[in-house]
């Protein structure tokens, strides 16, 4: 199979799964316990029933819910994603304000972790079995099991209270901003830390794999220096799982954008998602779960893709 066929029968699977995240997602979020009438009412128990009923019927609340899905998916499709309960405002200028800072601090974390496990990866799986393998793996773990929110509350607590080199809160500017993208240290390292450490121990073992395989004994009896044996031949073939990983990680740090964003005041998503919940904003809930589905969808679209172009026999 070609890879243009491969790539063509991926996206064609990409309709119905983005078709089911929608469903799932619209189907949650009206089999919540509460709803923005409820809000509505109660921060106005003056209200009469006519008045509520109106509102009712002016949001749809009124209607199936099969028939608010059409609804919805329908003025989706045209790229209206409906508007705030509270403020009136439409849902998508929200949103799109909100996607800059998000993607911002996702493709910082991803870079990071990128940065720290493969050169670890590589060192742990040349020094198999000796001490710097044995510290990596620990670090690794470590870096596994500590939690995101942990992680950052001890990154304020000595970048900004002991060392004094990082503001307590994001500030108020810009994301391009210098002082907002010096900011950004600290989240990225927290959302970065336990994709790295996962990383770095797929690149080891893949890397310990394959230098025990037939063609770098081959490669070594030809007399060629043991840094091209490793850098060359090991490390493009260790390269074909990690960079799968490396995609499909995506969604651990869409995720994990979420705790960051909220433990340090980050203007994303994530943030506003979880105000979104507080206040039962259910069209800003499903445009940002709708949004945050497409990107997984797109991610594993990728990983695919790249997987193919490493390794053709994946095409058939």
């Amino acid at each position: 199979m070609s890879l243009q066929r491969f790539i063509l029968r991926r996206l064609l699977l990409v309709v119905p799964i983005l078709f089911g995240v929608s469903v799932i997602t619209f189907g949650l979020v009206h089999l919540s316990p509460s709803d923005p009438i409820s809000l509505i009412h109660g921060a106005n128990p003056d209200m009469t029933q006519e008045e509520l009923d109106r509102i009712i019927a002016q949001y749809g609340f009124d209607q199936p819910v099969y028939i608010q899905y059409i609804d919805w998916i329908s003025s989706v499709a045209v790229g209206d994603f409906g508007e705030e309960f509270a403020t009136g405002r439409p849902a998508a200028d929200l949103i799109w304000r909100r996607i800059p800072p998000t993607i911002a601090l996702g493709i910082f974390g991803w870079v990071f972790a990128l940065v720290i496990a493969i050169p670890t990866g590589i060192y742990a799986a040349v020094r198999k079995d000796k001490l710097g393998d044995h510290v990596s793996r620990v670090v690794a773990l470590s870096g596994v099991s500590i939690p995101n929110f942990w992680l950052g509350l001890m990154l304020i607590l000595v970048g900004a209270l002991i060392l004094g080199l990082w503001p307590v809160v994001a500030p108020r500017t810009s994301l391009w901003n210098p002082e907002m993208l010096w900011y950004l240290i600290l989240p990225g390292i927290t959302i970065g830390t336990a994709s790295s450490a996962f990383m770095m121990r797929i690149m080891r073992s893949s890397m310990a794999e394959e230098m025990n395989k037939d063609y770098v004994t081959t490669a070594r009896a030809k007399g060629l220096p043991e840094r091209t044996v490793v850098l060359k031949h090991v490390l493009r073939n260790s390269l074909i799982s990690v960079t799968t990983v490396a995609t499909l990680l995506t969604a651990g740090i869409l995720a994990g954008s979420v705790v960051v964003e909220v433990v340090f005041n980050w203007p994303g998503l994530g943030q506003e998602l979880v105000n979104a919940v507080i206040a039962r904003e259910v069209n800003i809930i499903l445009v940002i779960t709708l949004f945050t589905g497409v990107a997984l969808v797109i991610a594993n679209l990728i990983a695919d893709i790249m997987y193919a172009v490493l390794d053709p026999r994946i095409r058939y």
